[in-house]
């Protein structure tokens, strides 16, 4: 894969997915990539052999699009998001809001952006997740977020295919990034027998093949769907799952 002289947008770029789709990109000849993160003081700690424009903002905020200044891009990485966990019955309705706001109302917000800065020919991956597509307890809030991201973009894509330009989303399934650290049961976890361990104990338990994806993994397989090699595919739902879903 090839995106020499290409500009790209990435959002959640400081870390996980994000962040190593920014370092994939920028072994593959980016020219110019703008990130985009809440988390100011990490993003000023990344380098890369390419131009960065760094910008620290809100995702949800209507205001942070508004000002933003993205210039002609090739690509974009929809991405930003967060996670949350517990029954519906004890789900409080500011955290479904909290939720919603990144992970739907971003989506969104960031996709409109995108999509009026993409040039004809461009294409935007929207990382979504196997939970938007399967249904398990104690994750509603999380998964009608993605469910709701999976069919936004599949209707963007539509909308956009008479300029060319290609909309897909990738739905991981678990994969080896921060967003873990925040859980309880896999913190408690990864105290105790280490966080590689912790990961590998999860990914045996949850999946046929056993593992949970590397960020890097999922950062290889968004930049295929980016590039020309997928200039046919639009529209699409890829599960990188370890066969979750099954």
């Amino acid at each position: 894969m090839d995106f020499s002289g290409k500009t790209i947008l990435i959002t959640g770029a400081a870390s996980g997915i994000g962040l190593a789709s920014a370092e994939f990109l920028a072994s593959k000849g980016a020219a110019r990539l703008i990130l985009i993160d809440r988390e100011a003081q990490t993003l000023e700690r990344i380098t890369l052999p390419c131009e960065i424009i760094r910008s620290a903002g809100d995702v949800s905020s209507e205001i942070f699009w508004d000002h933003a200044e993205l210039g002609s891009i090739d690509h974009a990485i929809v991405n930003a998001g967060v996670a949350a966990a517990g029954p519906i019955l004890d789900l409080k309705f500011a955290e479904w809001r909290r939720v919603m706001a990144v992970n739907l109302d971003g989506a969104f917000l960031t996709l409109r952006a995108a999509l009026r800065s993409v040039r004809d020919g461009g294409s935007i991956v929207g990382v979504a997740s196997a939970a938007g597509i399967k249904a398990e307890p104690g994750i509603a809030a999380y998964a009608a977020s993605k469910a709701g991201m999976i069919q936004l973009l599949r209707v963007a894509a539509k909308e956009a295919a008479p300029r060319n330009v290609r909309v897909n989303a990738i739905a991981p399934g678990g994969v080896e990034t921060p967003i873990w650290d925040a859980v309880p049961m896999f913190a408690q976890r990864a105290a105790e027998i280490g966080r590689d361990a912790a990961f590998g104990e999860l990914g045996a338990m949850a999946t046929p093949l056993k593992r949970y994806a590397k960020p890097i993994e999922i950062a290889e397989q968004i930049a295929f769907l980016l590039s020309d090699t997928c200039k046919t595919v639009t529209g699409s739902v890829v599960l990188s799952d370890g066969g979750y879903t099954l």
